[in-house]
C-alpha cells in the first residue's frame, strides 16, 4: 500500500512537471479519471490543449530562451507540413524525467510561426533550475542509436550521413542548436530494397555529402523501440522511407518531406534541396533571431561584468600583493629544495656509477677465472682473434671442446665495451653465434682450428 502510493505521488508530481499544471487536486483528478496511466494522461491534456488558442496567450510571460527552431502555425508559401505528435515515450525516454525534479510548463501553441529558442518542449522551469542539467548522460534511445550507427558504419561504411548516436529527441534539439532540419532515416533491415538503397543512394557520395553539409541525420531501425514508434508516428507504409522534420509545439515535429520506396539519387537530391530551398528563410530568420538574442546576452554580461570588475578591483589588487610576496617565499624555499635534490641526485648517480663499476669488475674477474689458464698450441686447441669495434685487436687459444659461451665470457673479461648487449659475427660466411649457439662446442661450431670474429654492438 505504502508503494502504491509512492508511486501515485511520483505520477503526480510528474504530470505537474510536464503540463504546468500547479493545482495538485485538479492533477490527482485527471490521473484518477484516466486509471493512473501517467502517458495517457499527459496525451488527453495536450491533445485537449494544442488546438486551444488560449493555451498561447495563457502565460503572456513564458520565455523562449536558449537557442534553436520551433516550427509554429501555418508554414510559409510553398511548402505544406504535417504536424506530428510524438508518443509521450519517446519524450521521456529523452529527457531522463525525474519525478517533481523537472519543471517543464506547458508546451506553448502560436497561431503564427514563430522562432522559439527555447528547448523543444523544456520552457525555464518553475524553479528557476535548468532543465537541461537534469539529462540523462546515456539512455536507452541513445543505445539503439549508437548500436544502429555501428551496424549501418559496419554493412555499408562510413561514406553515408553522419547518423548521430543519440536519440531522436536530442537529435532533434542538435538540429535546432544548429538550425538545421532532421534528416530521419526508418532503417527495414527485412525489406528487400534496403541493402541497395542504402549503398547507392545513402551512401552515394553526392547525397551523403549534402545531406552532411545541410541537415543534421537520425536514424534507427524499426526493429528497435524508438525507430518502431517513429515509424508509427510518421505512418511509414512503405520502405525504404526517409523524412525531413523539424521541431514545432506541443511534443510535435513538422513533417516537411517524405521519401517513401526505391528512389535514384538525383531524385532525393532534387527533394531535399526542395525542402531546404523552401525553409531557407525560416532558418534564417531563427539563425538572426538566435544571434541578436546573444548579442543583447553577451552585451549584459558584459555590462555586468565591467560592474563586478570595479567593485573588485581594490580586493584584486591586494590579493595580487600577497600573492607576490607568497610567490617570492615560494621560490625561495623551492631554490633551497632544488639545490639539496640536485645534490644529493650527484651524490646518488656518483655512488651508483661507482657500485656499477665494482660489480663489473668482479663480473670480469669472475669471468676470467672461470676461463682458466689459456692451453698450449696443439691439435685440439683453436686459436680466436677478436676484433673490436674500436679496430682493437685480441687474441687467444681455447680449447676445442669448449662452449661459445667461452668466447663471449673473454670477451666481457677484457673490460673493452661500455655496452652490454653484443654479438660476436664471424664475416665469410656470415654467422651469428647468438644465443642460441651459445652452448655449443667451438669443434660443432665449425671455428676450429682457428676462428676470426668481430663484435657486433646490438642496437
Amino acid at each position: 500500500m505504502h508503494r502504491d502510493m509512492v508511486d501515485d505521488a511520483d505520477k503526480l508530481a510528474s504530470f505537474q512537471a510536464i503540463t504546468g499544471l500547479e493545482d495538485p487536486d485538479l492533477c490527482t483528478e485527471i490521473l484518477y479519471t484516466h486509471g493512473w496511466d501517467l502517458e495517457q494522461a499527459i496525451s488527453t491534456f495536450t491533445s485537449t490543449h494544442s488546438d486551444d488558442p488560449s493555451s498561447s496567450a495563457a502565460d503572456p510571460h513564458q520565455s523562449d530562451e536558449g537557442s534553436g527552431l520551433i516550427a509554429r502555425g501555418p508554414p510559409p508559401p510553398g511548402l505544406a507540413w504535417k504536424l506530428i505528435t510524438l508518443p509521450f515515450s519517446i519524450i521521456s525516454s529523452s529527457l531522463g524525467l525525474i519525478s517533481g525534479a523537472i519543471g517543464l510548463g506547458m508546451w506553448a501553441a502560436g497561431g503564427v510561426l514563430s522562432y522559439s529558442l527555447s528547448m523543444i518542449g523544456l520552457n525555464s522551469s518553475r524553479n528557476g533550475d535548468s532543465s537541461s542539467s537534469r539529462l540523462v548522460p546515456t539512455s536507452a534511445s541513445a543505445s539503439e542509436a549508437m548500436d544502429f550507427v555501428s551496424h549501418f558504419e559496419r554493412v555499408y561504411g562510413t561514406t553515408g550521413p553522419n547518423f548521430v548516436a543519440e536519440g531522436f529527441m536530442d537529435a532533434l534539439q542538435r538540429s535546432r542548436h544548429a538550425f538545421k532540419l532532421l534528416f530521419v532515416y526508418l532503417h527495414s533491415p527485412d525489406h528487400p530494397d534496403t541493402p541497395l538503397f542504402c549503398e547507392r543512394i545513402l551512401c552515394s557520395e553526392v547525397l551523403a555529402a549534402f545531406v552532411n553539409e545541410n541537415f543534421v541525420s537520425w536514424g534507427g531501425s524499426i526493429r528497435a523501440s524508438e525507430g518502431f514508434k517513429m515509424s508509427n508516428s510518421l505512418k511509414a507504409s512503405r520502405y525504404p522511407f526517409c523524412a525531413v522534420v523539424m521541431a514545432a509545439t506541443n511534443q510535435r515535429i513538422a513533417l516537411l518531406q517524405q521519401v517513401e520506396g526505391p528512389k535514384s539519387p538525383e531524385e532525393v537530391l532534387t527533394m531535399l534541396q526542395r525542402v531546404l530551398e523552401e525553409t531557407a528563410p525560416v532558418l534564417v530568420a531563427a539563425r538572426l533571431d538566435a544571434e541578436e538574442r546573444r548579442s543583447n546576452m553577451r552585451l549584459r554580461e558584459e555590462q555586468d561584468a565591467a560592474y563586478r570588475a570595479a567593485l573588485e578591483a581594490d580586493q584584486a589588487r591586494e590579493h595580487q600583493r600577497k600573492e607576490e610576496q607568497e610567490q617570492l617565499a615560494r621560490e625561495a624555499a623551492e631554490a633551497v629544495r632544488k639545490q639539496k635534490e640536485e645534490e644529493e641526485a650527484r651524490e646518488r648517480a656518483a655512488r651508483e656509477a661507482a657500485e656499477k663499476e665494482a660489480a663489473l669488475a668482479r663480473i670480469r674477474e669472475e669471468k676470467a677465472l672461470s676461463l682458466g689458464a689459456e692451453p698450449e698450441k696443439g691439435p685440439d686447441v683453436t686459436q680466436v682473434l677478436v676484433r673490436f669495434p674500436t679496430g682493437e685487436r685480441k687474441e687467444r687459444r681455447f680449447h676445442s671442446t669448449e662452449k661459445i659461451q667461452s668466447l663471449y665470457d673473454y670477451v666481457d673479461s677484457l673490460g673493452c665495451l661500455q655496452v652490454e648487449s653484443y654479438s660476436l659475427v664471424s664475416n665469410f660466411p656470415r654467422i651469428v653465434y647468438g644465443p642460441e649457439k651459445l652452448s655449443l662446442t667451438l669443434k660443432e661450431a665449425g671455428l676450429h682450428p682457428q676462428a676470426s670474429l668481430f663484435v657486433e654492438l646490438n642496437s
